[in-house]
């Protein structure tokens, strides 16, 4: 079985750019299960009941989000009525949304878990501590990680813990894709940051000269998505659906 897996999508631009390449990806890969992290979708940043509608006509099968997961008011009421849209499961309890969900493919069923990291990021439950909650609840070895963190070390950390108990531990956040993929020693699919899908000659999507200035002179500015020619970074994981064991992780960038 095979999962494709693409990073941040970022505004508009990135949303189109995988509605242009995805039917091909899944028709070439023989992909059975796309899931896609959206949450920098919506035009200018976060993700919104439209962008993450839009991901889902074009092909998703469950979108996966993270620290920008509630930048939109709107975004409450999706969260409760979309069992496919997954924010961190590791937001107290009383959060309104999912972090996880379980994907009847007939052949197989297969669960997606959606957390966190806390290095550098929001101080939300420990994801460690949370994941161990929720795996004996899942009733299939199918099990697929978006790991939306900052921090390699604890990305890393999360990989080998999770080593052998889930199918694949991809990060997400970074929008820097990194050259680590690999199937760890357990049969778990790992890699520290799956990428950006959005235009390429950008800071993480933002034109690049708005970006400096922030940076440069420290004063407040309006960040615009860069207008370059977008790419799509993601991973192809092949796995044994019977086992849930990773037996292959592949990169992807597509320009």
């Amino acid at each position: 079985m095979k999962l494709l897996f693409i990073g941040d999508v970022v505004g508009s631009a990135g949303v189109a750019f995988v509605k242009e390449k995805l039917w091909k990806l899944k028709r070439d890969y023989e992909i059975d299960l796309t899931v896609i992290n959206g949450e920098n979708s919506a035009q200018g940043n976060g993700i919104t009941p439209e962008s993450f509608g839009e991901l889902m006509r074009i092909g998703a099968d469950v979108v996966t989000t993270g620290n920008h997961c509630f930048r939109r008011k709107e975004m409450s009421a999706c969260y409760e009525r979309e069992p496919l849209l997954l924010r961190p499961a590791n937001y107290p309890e009383g959060v309104v949304g999912r972090g996880s969900c379980t994907v009847d493919l007939g052949r197989a069923r297969v669960a997606v878990i959606n957390l966190m990291g806390t290095a550098y990021m929001d101080s939300l439950d420990n994801p460690f501590t949370v994941i161990d909650s929720i795996l004996p609840e899942i009733d299939t070895p199918n099990i697929i990680v978006d790991f939306h963190a900052e921090a390699t070390a604890e990305k890393k950390a999360m990989g080998f813990y999770l080593d052998g108990r889930v199918t694949a531990v991809l990060g997400t956040h970074t929008h820097v894709q990194t050259a680590d993929e690999a199937v760890l020693a357990g049969g778990t699919a790992y890699i520290t940051d799956a990428g950006m899908t959005g235009p390429e000659v950008s800071v993480l999507g933002v034109e690049s000269s708005i970006a400096i200035e922030k940076m440069r002179l420290r004063h407040p500015v309006t960040f615009r998505e860069s207008s370059s020619a977008c790419f799509l970074n993601g991973v192809v994981v092949t796995f044994d659906e019977k086992t849930g064991r990773a037996g292959a992780i592949e990169r992807l960038i597509i320009r």
